[in-house]
């Protein structure tokens, strides 16, 4: 194996998909629990360690108006850009939708041949705006509506699911699971939490030295996937989920997790190999099925999929010209490009016409992005963060931002 096939398997391993952001359900309920002081968890594993069904109970919604949150924060208008802040301290938001927290990773030894890719993320504090370390959690999913996030405590896979309420910063709830998780994804409006399953520790790393002695982490510990399969939380009050067995196979890496499609009817997780860039899409009850008609051409590599009417999906890397990229935007239904926008990676819809995008800064040799606010139709970019470095050590990973509908 040569130092290209090694960059290559680390950096394709680095992109991690997020499920679609939307209204926000389950970041309410925390508040609801707080004022009604009712509180209800089942948790049921099943004999066997093949199948686990899980319950949850969730109080009723409020009116939100107890929330303590600036109202800059919560009317989701404006742009609030900090292109200074490289990561960033203050908030970062356009429209409907904010950079809720953000996280770096880098490669902990455990042995001379073995390690951890271990995150460390920033969120965002909800009453004063700013980003704050907190390295309590492995593995973070904000819920839409950004009151609340999914988390993960440091060892994976991990026994239980924490609910953090994002205004106090505390675990307003602990949700046993079996078997272990190592990541966590929302559906779009907030009301299901899909956890990905694993067998070992997803962010393992093994020391590989190739043919011609060099040497780098292999971001798959022994080629092939450890995942086991998912399980679909209900959190809309008292639904239950049962465990759903997933083969691994070879075609996925060592973390692979699901997400939700649009609509929240079927999971999905990315393929790689001869079908790289797509998607495998699974019933929430375990079975195999094509990509809704609306999904088939979208890919796993551009996290902003569907703009919020539905009408259109982001597309990849279009076309390069000095100083700029562009991106396409496709019909979702056909694949067929409809035009080109400014960025190189579009990250998030903010409205059926903006997207937040990764955009390479002009005159210089090295890829150095930050993240700008780019509009179909127009060639303009609004700088929203300072410019990210390149990375050049495969060890370590620069922050990458998680974003979700405010």
């Amino acid at each position: 194996m040569n130092v290209e096939e090694l960059v290559r398997d680390s950096l394709r391993e680095q992109a991690v998909e997020q499920a679609p952001a939307g209204p926000g359900f389950a970041d309410r309920v925390l508040t609801a629990r707080r004022r009604r002081r009712t509180r209800t968890l089942a948790s049921v594993a099943a004999a066997t360690a093949a199948v686990v069904a899980i319950a949850v109970a969730v109080p009723l919604l409020d009116s939100g108006k107890d929330d303590v949150r600036p109202a800059g924060l919560l009317d989701g208008s404006g742009t609030s850009a900090h292109p200074d802040q490289s990561p960033p301290r203050d908030l970062i938001a356009a429209g409907n939708v904010a950079l809720a927290a953000y996280y770096t990773a880098e490669v902990v030894a455990q042995t001379d041949d073995r390690g951890v890719n271990a995150r460390t993320y920033w969120l965002l504090d909800q009453r004063t705006g700013r980003y704050e370390k907190d390295d309590r959690w492995s593995f973070v999913a904000v819920a839409p509506g950004m009151k609340t996030a999914a988390v993960l405590e440091r060892e994976l896979p991990a026994h239980r699911i924490g609910l953090l309420d994002l205004t106090t910063g505390k675990v307003q709830r602990w949700i046993p699971v079996v078997p272990g998780v190592g990541g966590l994804a929302f559906s779009r409006d907030g009301q299901k939490l899909v956890a990905t399953t694993y067998g070992e520790n997803p962010d393992l790393r093994k020391w590989v030295t190739s043919s011609d002695g060099e040497a780098a982490w292999m971001s798959s510990f022994g080629g092939q996937s450890s995942r086991t399969g998912f399980l679909v939380l209900d959190l809309a009050g008292g639904g239950g989920g049962m465990w759903n067995k997933v083969p691994a196979g070879r075609d996925i890496n060592g973390r692979e997790d699901f997400a939700f499609s649009r609509d929240g009817g079927l999971v999905y997780s990315r393929i790689v190999g001869e079908r790289a860039g797509m998607q495998q899409y699974y019933e929430l009850g375990g079975d195999a099925v094509d990509a809704p008609a609306n999904e088939r051409y979208l890919r796993w590599d551009v996290d902003a999929r569907l703009s919020p009417d539905g009408t259109l999906a982001a597309g990849g890397l279009a076309k390069e010209v000095p100083d700029k990229s562009y991106s396409a935007i496709r019909d979702p239904r056909t694949g067929k490009e409809i035009t080109k926008v400014r960025g190189g990676t579009l990250l998030a819809w903010v409205d059926d016409h903006r997207l937040i995008a990764w955009e390479r800064t002009a005159g210089s040799e090295l890829y150095r992005p930050q993240l700008v606010l780019v509009t179909i139709g127009s060639d303009r970019t609004v700088p929203l963060s300072g410019v990210r470095e390149q990375n050049v050590d495969l060890s370590r990973q620069e922050w990458e931002p998680v974003f979700a509908e405010r």
